[in-house]
């Protein structure tokens, strides 16, 4: 995996994400909530109480976020979490569908500190993220 993060990129994320962690709760029933509007088909791959899940969601960006300077080190956290993924269902089509909702969640978080250029170092933050899971999950089926 190559990090085409800049500095400054790595820095909005891991700040920005910092503003939202003390909500955590909060920012992952949003995320929830938003992603079941948007992909209800998804419902039936979580468990009826969500806190568990919303502790899991905030704990893997935490470590994602902490790792943008050592992506090394997330890899193999990533590719298991990936595999794990496929336990339940998941499908390549839905790392769009989670990429969306969680830049939607940031930027309700973040109200006006959500600016274009931390919506643009999200948005790299995620596509490495998803490129190395989906690779992880779906490489041997392509």
């Amino acid at each position: 995996m190559v990090n085409t993060m800049t500095p400054e990129q790595i820095e909005l994320v891991q700040n920005s994400f910092a503003k939202v962690r003390p909500a955590a709760k909060d920012v992952s029933s949003l995320f929830y909530k938003r992603l079941f509007h948007v992909a209800p088909q998804v419902r039936p791959m979580f468990p009826e109480n969500m806190d568990e899940q919303g502790k899991k969601l905030m704990a893997v960006l935490g470590t994602a976020v902490q790792s943008l300077t050592n992506l090394p080190a997330l890899v193999p956290v990533l590719e298991k979490l990936a595999i794990g993924h496929l336990e339940y269902g998941v499908e390549e089509a839905h790392y769009d569908v989670v990429g969306e909702v969680l830049l939607w969640t940031l930027e309700q978080g973040l109200g006006d500190d959500f600016t274009p250029e931390v919506r643009d170092a999200w948005i790299e933050t995620y596509t490495i993220v998803a490129q190395t899971m989906c690779g992880a999950a779906y490489a041997k089926a392509a």
